[in-house]
């Protein structure tokens, strides 16, 4: 069987390099690659690539830049075209994207079967484009991978347990990769200058952040005076966050650096004390070593975090964020429901691949 996978952003790389490797040791299967260009930023692209052992990807887009809509078009061309050349069996998208959105339009007109891995996550928030990504790509997909029992009663929730398709929990390929780079993390070069312990990780890119000045002043408030009054923030900025800072006049008093790859990003979450981040997948990174973490978002897909009391949603008020940091602070993290799979999500979907 002829995979086509369409990746294009850091968190599908890192789900890409433990699914990819059990795909290659499967006699059954054949992947080529497309990496659309989303992250074109060589620590945010480049740098998985050769740290994780992905392969390189077959093909490379380069569509980077332009409103949603118009990078969504032309992903979807020259996906399409590329599926009219290669024929996959089946076309294989991660997470919530515009190139996760692209590639599952792009197969799904031309009659080829889509799996969506991560599918059936839900902010119930609209107003993010990741949620319309994944409740698209999710319509149009056959087989849909969930990480979790909550992303399982969303889509059944919507109908999809009466639809001619497979709605399978089979863990969270995320903590496939915490645990086998976990002990390949290395402090690095880009790290110099970050103690060896008594630090915050933080990361700020969300739109619903960075595109209102409102809440990114209100945030890098509330980072400052944590750097300043609790523990040293540590902050690997996104070039677009970046941009958007200078263009407000912000200072960041915290530690900034550089985007990192992934065995730095690792060591950071090894070592610190606590995580203070927008992002989805940090989220689940930060529980995986076992760290609190400040959400600073008004939902979370990652519902089960927030239940089990090791993530709290922080949104972007200056003095919530501070008082859950301190309060957050020292919290033992333990996981004994075994939320996220275990580690066994990659076999378990090349398992189900080889049977379709």
């Amino acid at each position: 069987m002829k995979i086509l996978t369409v990746i294009g952003a850091r968190p599908q790389f890192i789900k890409a390099s433990v699914v990819s490797a059990a795909i290659e040791k499967s006699s059954n299967l054949e992947e080529k690659i497309i990496h659309t260009g989303q992250h074109f930023d060589t620590n945010m692209s480049n740098i998985f690539f050769d740290q994780l052992g992905i392969p390189k990807p077959h093909y490379q887009l380069d569509i980077n830049s332009g409103s949603h809509g118009s990078m969504t078009g032309r992903m979807l061309e020259e996906i399409e075209k590329i599926c009219l050349t290669e024929q996959p069996d089946r076309l294989m998208v991660y997470g919530d994207t515009n190139s996760t959105l692209a590639g599952a339009l792009a197969a799904s007109k031309l009659h080829i079967p889509v799996a969506h891995i991560e599918a059936g996550l839900r902010s119930f928030n609209m107003r993010m484009p990741e949620e319309i990504n994944r409740i698209l790509t999710d319509q149009v997909s056959d087989i849909l991978f969930c990480p979790t029992d909550t992303a399982v009663k969303n889509l059944n929730n919507e109908g999809f347990a009466n639809k001619p398709v497979q709605v399978l929990n089979v863990g969270d390929v995320m903590q496939d990769s915490s645990m086998f780079f976990a002990e390949r993390a290395v402090k690095g070069e880009a790290l110099n200058h970050v103690p060896d312990t008594d630090f915050i990780v933080a990361t700020l890119h969300r739109a619903e952040n960075t595109d209102d000045p409102v809440r990114l002043k209100a945030i890098v408030d509330a980072l400052n005076y944590i750097h300043k009054n609790i523990l040293p923030v540590i902050l690997p900025l996104h070039p677009r966050t970046q941009k958007v800072v200078k263009s407000l006049g912000l200072t960041l008093e915290m530690l900034v650096l550089e985007p990192v790859g992934y065995l730095e990003m690792i060591w950071l979450l090894k070592h610190c004390s606590a995580v203070v981040s927008d992002s989805g997948g940090v989220q689940k990174e930060a529980f995986f070593f076992k760290k609190p973490c400040i959400t600073m978002r008004d939902q979370t897909e990652w519902v089960e975090l927030i239940e089990h009391g090791v993530n709290v949603l922080a949104g972007a008020n200056t003095q919530k964020i501070i008082e859950l940091t301190q309060a957050m602070l020292g919290k033992v993290i333990e996981d004994p429901s075994n939320l996220y799979g275990g580690g066994q999500a990659s076999q378990n979907i090349v398992n189900i691949l080889e049977k379709n």
